[in-house]
């Protein structure tokens, strides 16, 4: 026992690993072992197991290591002993891939393959396959075909999922083993039958009529296998996504009829199947729940947990299919397992009714204590839905929220709760001082510096704008007093905000700011410094351009166009309208980076910064040397199409405006593969006014491969003459080719196709800009050239659909949450901020009232421009 003991001691330490300090060198020299005479099965045995290890723990081989290593190992296939040769079948598997002329154990391994060792059998077809190319295929596609219908199943199963392998490389060849992978299917063997399936599919799966009669054969036949039934109904449910098929589709009739299989594998992923399809209705999904809900009181941990998981999911779309399980969730707050309690819980906020919520947030109370932040956050989550779905309970889920605030817990958790609160405040002006004052509270003893500045950047944003903002100055200034340098920064900005916006504050703020003055970091002290000065000057221009609203401009792209300014000296001061406006910043996934005309990868962004889309466009067009001197580029579109996708040539459009020029920017793609299209470009017949100065063509479109062509476009002088339709035909030069091997003609013939029109509108010489204070930035443009109109919005039926087609038309950025319209209003105030073309600051406010005859409107418009002013005007009628 005492021994006992002291192993289950070293294991969990960390000690129970023989293997967990090798030196690769060193196994290299042990493996020499393997050429000695006798072999010594044991040694060798061990030795090729730290080998594998090491592999297997991303240890880098080199070939010539791997190599030697390699060829003494094929030595030990003179042992019979029966787990050293099955480790050298893993050990030639692992090697292949970066050993050289592997090939010479083949022949062994055919042996073993054909021999009468059955053990021996199954390992063998795995590690020949894993060695074999598509020039030696043909020397084993006998033997291939004969282990596929072999009567012992370990080697039948090996033999298929190897060929599933191979048809990835060589599908000619394995799609001439159908009829053997046919006869596999009725064999008696699960795992066989459901292999036997996979290679069929496999085979098939580029031929959807095919693959419709295969699913329709095996759904009429009695299969034995579970694990074969689950393979159908993914396919079956795949089938139904492609052809947008609903529960009309026999495949749907199959599926549901596999609810009622006797296997409960066969069951829940039937049910998955179902909850999975995109365009199913509550009604077409109750079968699949009352099976869940089943399951949902069944003894295996297992089950509970796959059902429960499978509902929460099936809540998020139709919480109330899932309305009428509640009561079986509600048992499973309790549950031993706390994975599925916390799905439980949370499925119940998801579908619970405003009633029932001081009931849930008591039963959450009771375990949050046992589970882990990671399922913490998941509830937290959860809240947070709930309390924007019922906005009238804010105050007990707010007053949950804290309490999990003041517990115990780690920066991901309280970074969830934080987010949560910030959101529910952002979406509920009615809560927005309780969600202030909780998070006051918090940043009292709050150890994380991120989400402290976070919070006084939003008090710096909502505080001054509550009925009694003096409230959270303490608050504020107690972080100045005891907090570290990045939260005293924040701190005295947050101070700065509350001097500015309200005057009755403005002294004391000064006063606050002025002790700061002495701060020992220089970042606190310069920010005091400026913000003290900028307030004493008690202008609200000055305090809107440089306190409440910040600069709005790319970081990146202040970088480039201060790097440039110093690169050619200039008598004039540095202009910041010729630095490009911030946009969202994207993954590198989401860009559809700009190409040089002809070019089919798209090169990446080196930027450390967050690039956003258009930094890629700006800095790519830069390197068209026809696009060098255009000036800095204002904004880039997101893509329009000009043809539907099944088309033979696919094109979709870019616009990329510049301070006096228009970059239309195609991407084509070619999808016939028998031609091949040379010199292709897209030319436009402009609007009055614009003018087509250069096309760059795309020189080659092979098939599938995109190319970009672009068409350089100079702007009317006339200021208020921005929008234009122009006409668009793809012109190229067909040449026939080869479909296999891509080999144009030498002669080609001039074609043409008619794209769909192209709109230049308002929207594409405004930029979005974010202004956290509407009212300052207001009166800062002042009312010099505003412009102020009437309309009446009769196509429109609701308010939703007026303000989402005025945000449209005008390209703007929605400020203070006023795109969303209150539940059972019949007027609401519409506030919009951008920057046109040339750096020019645009305002609108748009009051919408709604009446019996329609929607009415005024909108005011102030720019620092008249003719900015009317341009804008003009996009509504």
């Amino acid at each position: 026992m005492h021994i006992l003991r002291r192993d289950k001691k070293e294991e969990e330490e960390g000690g129970g690993n023989p293997f967990h300090n090798l030196e690769k060198t060193t196994v290299l020299q042990e493996a020499r072992t393997f050429n000695e005479t006798p072999i010594n099965p044991r040694k060798c045995a061990h030795t090729l197991t730290k080998v594998l290890y090491l592999i297997n723990q991303g240890e880098q081989i080199g070939t010539t290591e791997a190599t030697e290593a390699f060829f003494a190992m094929t030595k030990l296939f003179q042992s019979k002993d029966a787990t050293l040769r099955r480790l050298v079948y893993l050990g030639i598997k692992e090697m292949s891939k970066i050993a050289q002329d592997v090939i010479i154990v083949t022949s062994s391994l055919m042996k073993d393959m054909t021999g009468k060792e059955d053990q021996f059998r199954g390992p063998a077809i795995r590690a020949l396959c894993s060695i074999t190319d598509n020039t030696m295929l043909q020397s084993i596609e006998r033997y291939m075909k004969q282990a596929i219908v072999d009567k012992n199943h370990a080697v039948s199963s090996a033999a298929l999922v190897s060929s599933l392998h191979l048809s990835k490389g060589s599908h000619e060849v394995t799609k001439r083993w159908v009829n053997e992978a046919q006869e596999a299917v009725s064999n008696d063997n699960v795992m066989v039958q459901y292999h036997a399936l996979g290679l069929l599919y496999h085979i098939r799966k580029h031929d959807k009529l095919a693959v419709t009669k295969l699913v329709a054969k095996f759904s009429k036949q009695s299969l034995k296998s579970p694990y074969a039934y689950c393979l159908l109904i993914r396919i079956a449910s795949k089938l139904i996504e492609e052809e947008g098929a609903g529960s009309d589709s026999p495949m749907f009739e199959f599926i549901e009829g596999c609810l009622r299989h006797k296997s409960e594998i066969v069951i829940y992923e039937a049910a998955q199947a179902m909850v999975n399809m995109k365009e199913t209705t509550a009604k077409e999904l109750a079968p699949a729940v009352s099976v869940l809900q089943l399951f949902c009181s069944s003894p295996k941990p297992t089950l509970r947990f796959a059902a429960v998981r499978t509902l929460n999911k099936v809540a998020m779309k139709h919480p109330a299919a899932v309305t009428a399980c509640n009561l079986d969730l509600e048992n499973l707050i309790t549950d031993q397992n706390r994975s599925i309690a916390t799905l439980a819980i949370t499925t119940l906020l998801k579908t619970g009714s405003e009633s029932s919520v001081d009931r849930l947030m008591k039963q959450i109370s009771s375990f949050m204590t046992e589970i882990s932040d990671e399922f913490k956050i998941v509830v937290v989550q959860a809240i947070q839905s709930l309390c924007l779905k019922f906005p009238r309970k804010h105050s007990v889920m707010m007053n949950f929220l804290s309490q999990m605030l003041r517990d115990e817990g780690g920066f991901e958790y309280k970074k969830a709760i934080v987010d949560s609160v910030i959101t529910i405040i952002e979406e509920n002006p009615e809560a927005k001082e309780a969600g202030l004052a909780h998070l006051c509270e918090f940043i009292e003893d709050c150890e994380h510096a991120v989400l402290a500045t976070r919070i006084l950047h939003l008090l710096g944003r909502e505080g001054p704008r509550t009925p009694t903002p003096s409230k959270y100055i303490r608050f504020i200034y107690n972080r100045v007093i005891l907090e570290n340098a990045a939260v005293r920064a924040a701190a005295v900005t947050a101070l700065a905000k509350f001097g500015a916006h309200c005057e009755e504050l403005l002294n004391s703020c000064i006063v606050l700011l002025l002790r700061c003055l002495l701060d020992t970091d220089d970042e606190v002290r310069d920010r005091a410094t400026f913000y003290v000065d900028t307030l004493k000057e008690k202008q609200k221009a000055l305090n809107s351009a440089y306190i409440l609203n910040g600069l709005q401009v790319s970081v990146i792209g202040l970088e480039r166009a201060l790097h440039q300014y110093t690169l050619e000296p200039s008598e004039k001061p540095f202009d910041m309208k010729t630095v490009p406006l911030a946009s969202q910043p994207i993954t590198e996934q989401r860009v559809q980076a700009v190409r040089e005309p002809g070019e089919t990868t798209a090169p990446k962004a080196t930027d450390k910064v967050a690039a956003s889309r258009q930094d890629v466009y700006a800095e790519q067009l830069a390197r068209i040397p026809e696009f060098a001197n255009l000036g800095a580029l204002f904004k880039s579109s997101t893509p329009v199409e000009l043809t539907e996708s099944e088309t033979e040539y696919v094109v979709r459009c870019v616009k990329h405006t510049f301070p006096h020029y228009i970059v239309f920017q195609f991407d084509c793609t070619n999808t016939l593969n028998d031609q091949v299209l040379e010199n292709a470009s897209v030319h436009l017949e402009p609007s009055d006014g614009f003018e087509v100065i250069k096309y760059l063509p795309c020189p080659k479109l092979s098939y599938d491969t995109p190319g970009t062509t672009y068409t350089l476009v100079r702007m009317p002088d006339e200021a208020t003459q921005v929008t234009g339709t122009f006409s668009c035909t793809l012109k190229f030069v067909v040449k026939d080719c080869d479909p296999n091997t891509g080999e144009p003609d030498e002669e080609g013939y001039e074609d043409e196709y008619v794209l769909e029109d192209v709109e230049a509108s308002v929207a594409d010489h405004v930029q979005k800009v974010m202004k956290p204070n509407f009212g300052a930035s207001w009166e800062e443009v002042g009312p010099e050239f505003e412009v102020e109109d009437t309309y009446s919005l009769s196509t429109m039926k609701t308010l939703e659909e007026a303000v989402t087609n005025i945000i449209q038309c005008m390209g703007m950025q929605p400020c203070e949450r006023s795109d969303k319209v209150p539940e059972g209003k019949n007027a609401h105030t519409l506030y919009l901020a951008g920057v046109y073309r040339g750096g020019h600051d645009a305002l609108v406010r748009s009051k919408l009232a709604m009446s019996e005859a329609g929607i009415t409107m005024q909108l005011t418009i102030r720019s620092t421009d008249q003719s900015v002013s009317e341009v804008l005007a003009s996009a509504i009628s």
